[in-house]
C-alpha cells in the first residue's frame, strides 16, 4: 500500500498517526506528493478531488478522505480500537472526529484566503465567521476535554491533529485561556509517540 500525502497536511497527519498506533507503518509506503499545480496528475490520477490523504490499495485503487482511510487502517489490526463498533461508544467517537474536523475546515481556510486571494479582497466577515467555528469549538471542548479509557480513539488522534495545526499555522493562539486543553495535549503526546515524530516542521 501507499499513502499519498505531505508532512504539513492535518489530514495527513491523521493517517500517520493512524498507522503508528495500528503498527502498520512497515506496511505502507508513504509518499509526498504536491496538490499545489491546478491538475496535480500524481494524486488527480486516483482520486479525482485531487485532495490528500489518498491510500492507494492496487494499482490506481485508492481510499479517501481521512477518516474512511483511518477506519480501513482500524480494520487491518486489532488493538487498540480507534473507531467502537457501535453504540453510544461509537457515536462519542464519530461526534468528536466531526467537530475536529470542522476545526481543521475552518483553520484550513483561514490560510488560503491569505494564500490565495490578494489583501485587498480578503472579506473581514467571511474570515470571523471561520474564527468564530474556531473559537466556539476550543471553548466547547475546555469545558470538558474529552478522556479515554485504554487507549486514544480516532476522535481523540482527531483532535489532537487539530489542536497541532492550530499550533503550526496559528500561532498556538487557542492555548490562551484553555489550560485544560494544554493539558490534554500533553497527555495525548505522551501516549501516542508518532504525535511528536509527525509535528510539521517549517
Amino acid at each position: 500500500m501507499k499513502l499519498l500525502s505531505h508532512p504539513f497536511s492535518p489530514y495527513g497527519r491523521k493517517v500517520n498517526l493512524a498507522m503508528a498506533m495500528k503498527g502498520l507503518k512497515d506496511r505502507i509506503e508513504v509518499e509526498t506528493v504536491d496538490t499545489n499545480p491546478i491538475d496535480a496528475p500524481e494524486i488527480g490520477r486516483v482520486n479525482p478531488l485531487a485532495k490528500i490523504p489518498a491510500l492507494v490499495v492496487e494499482e490506481d485503487t485508492a481510499i479517501f478522505d481521512s477518516h474512511v482511510i483511518c477506519e480501513y487502517l482500524d480494520s487491518l489490526a486489532p488493538l487498540p480500537v480507534l473507531f467502537p463498533k457501535a453504540g453510544v461508544e461509537r457515536i462519542k467517537t464519530l461526534t468528536l472526529g466531526a467537530l475536529a474536523d470542522g476545526i481543521l475546515d475552518a483553520a484550513l481556510l483561514l490560510v488560503y484566503e491569505k494564500r490565495y486571494r490578494p489583501e485587498e479582497r480578503w472579506h473581514a466577515p467571511w474570515q470571523e465567521r471561520q474564527q468564530g467555528k474556531l473559537d466556539r469549538a476550543v471553548d466547547y471542548l475546555e469545558r470538558k476535554p474529552p478522556t479515554w479509557r485504554e487507549a486514544p480513539d480516532y476522535g481523540h488522534l482527531t483532535l489532537a491533529c487539530a489542536l497541532g495545526y492550530l499550533d503550526f499555522r496559528h500561532e498556538g493562539k487557542w492555548r490562551a485561556g484553555h489550560p485544560g486543553l494544554v493539558v490534554w495535549l500533553d497527555a495525548f503526546a505522551r501516549v501516542v509517540p508518532a504525535f511528536e515524530e509527525t509535528r510539521p516542521k517549517g
